[in-house]
Parts: C-alpha cells; structure tokens; sequence
C-alpha cells in the first residue's frame, strides 16, 4: 500500500511523527471559553490577502556569503530580503529586455 504524503514540513513531520490524528468529536473544548461580541469585532483576518497577482514560490541555492551580504543591504534598507532579491532581479531583467 502506498503511503499517503503529509503536507507537513519535514520540522513538523519528525515532531510529531508519533502523534495520532484524533477526531473534533474527541476532544475535549470545555476548558475554552466562547468568544465575546468584542472579540468577534476585533477579529482581523491571519494571511496574505488575495491581490490576483500571487508570486510564486521557487527554491534557489545562493551561496552563504552572497546571501549575507543580501540580507545585510536589506537591512541597511529596511526591507526584508526577499522583498529586496525580487526587486533586483525584476530590475536586472527590466534592463535586459
């Protein structure tokens, strides 16, 4: 029999690799009281918001040292590095087109 696939990462797979799903019916929520009329209104949704215009995630091997350095310009920024590796590359291909 094939062995279904977890979409867990592989931290979350070897974690709780023992751990037996157990269904809603079984556990036991007494302990959590309701939410509150104000809570509700506060309530704010988690997640990236959908823009239609989505990146997509890719895995690219950058050395330690180049990836340092990008971090530590990001820094100096203000901006997360990822946000700055995009920005260079979609100037690098602006300039090659």
């Amino acid at each position: 029999m094939k062995k279904k696939h977890s979409e867990l990462s592989a931290r979350g797979r070897r974690v709780g690799g023992n751990a037996k799903p157990i269904p809603d019916s079984q556990i036991d929520f007494s302990d959590i009281p309701e939410s509150t009329p104000e809570e509700l209104r506060r309530a704010r949704r988690v997640g990236r918001p959908s823009s239609g215009m989505a990146k997509q995630l890719i895995a690219i091997r950058l050395s330690p040292r180049l990836l340092s350095q990008l971090r530590k310009m990001a820094a100096k920024r203000g901006k997360p590095y990822q946000t700055l590796i995009h920005e260079l590359l979609e100037k690098a291909a602006g300039h090659a087109a």
